[in-house]
């Protein structure tokens, strides 16, 4: 099985505060690199984790304020400067395409490739990116202002070929793209050996919601139902409740329902508030609702296979 892993870069809200820079992570799914968000410092902080940025194709952004959109100038630059040419595409609300203009105008003169702007419609759950192995889907979010979330789900792939019975039935190579396919083996003598014996089950695809910005909203856990990981934003303790609702965002202990609603496997919390002082409180009030929640932080690697149980 292919890793897959999440990459925290940022996990700060609008000011940086408490050594915390603002929102943006890397998914690695399938041996592709997905950006979700681009806060300020993004690429500084992709270089400290000592990834390329070669695989990187295509940016998710939730919405348009500068927290989660603003090291889009500098990581686009940069990456004209290394000489790439293959395609970027952007997908987010159609209120950032101006800014995406705007940087491309101003400061991205003569680069090699071309930036591809795809609208996110902030209405609905709807299919907004597929490859051959990964489906990307919008979760709509209720924010100050157009907003949506992005759920990653693996395609599943053939059944894996059992080595042993290959041998054993003398079984060529060249047949095993077939017997992956669903096929029996029928034996010189006649003997049919079904393929359930030739091959073991298929890797589970695994799948990754990312909810930021958003007021507490229960409905978005049909949409995430059973995945493997949500990242869901915790702005506020409890004793800022109010100030969440007015702000449109959610506390800690409003990102565990959500997660005990949806049956997630693990819930992340970050895009913490600056009036937050002390990650492990904030990261108890989560655990009385959902108690398989972990607190993001700078540099966190979370590899799918290990973070999740089986």
């Amino acid at each position: 099985m292919e890793p897959m892993k999440i990459y925290i870069l940022g996990c700060g809200s609008a000011k940086p505060a408490n050594g915390h820079l603002p929102s943006c992570q890397l998914l690695e799914a399938r041996g592709k690199l997905f950006m979700i968000d681009c806060g300020e410092g993004a690429q500084m902080q992709w270089n400290r984790m000592g990834l390329g940025m070669t695989r990187l194709s295509h940016i998710f952004i939730t919405h348009s304020h500068g927290d989660h959109c603003f090291g889009l100038p500098g990581l686009i630059s940069t990456m004209g400067l290394l000489g790439r040419t293959a395609d970027l595409h952007i997908h987010a609300p159609a209120d950032l395409k101006p800014f995406i203009d705007c940087t491309l105008n101003l400061f991205c003169h003569e680069m090699g490739y071309n930036v591809i702007f795809h609208k996110v419609d902030c209405t609905a759950n709807q299919l907004v990116h597929e490859d051959r192995s990964v489906e990307v889907w919008s979760i709509p979010l209720r924010h100050r202002m157009p907003c949506s979330g992005y759920l990653f789900k693996e395609k599943p792939t053939l059944p894996h070929i059992r080595p042993e019975m290959l041998e054993c039935y003398n079984i060529p190579v060249s047949q095993a793209n077939n017997i992956k396919a669903g096929m029996d083996w029928t034996t010189e003598d006649g003997e049919v050996i079904p393929n359930s014996r030739l091959t073991r089950p298929a890797d589970k695809p695994r799948s990754y919601a990312y909810c930021s910005d958003t007021l507490y909203t229960p409905s978005i856990a049909r949409m995430i139902e059973g995945c493997d990981v949500l990242y869901h934003e915790a702005t506020f303790s409890d004793e800022f409740e109010v100030r969440a609702k007015q702000t449109c965002h959610s506390t800690a202990r409003q990102a565990a329902m959500i997660a005990q609603k949806a049956k997630v496997k693990k819930l992340v919390i970050g895009h913490y508030s600056g009036r937050i002082k002390d990650i492990e409180s904030h990261l108890g009030e989560a655990r009385e609702v959902f108690l398989d929640t972990i607190a993001s932080e700078e540099g966190l690697i979370l590899d799918f296979d290990t973070v999740v149980k089986k």
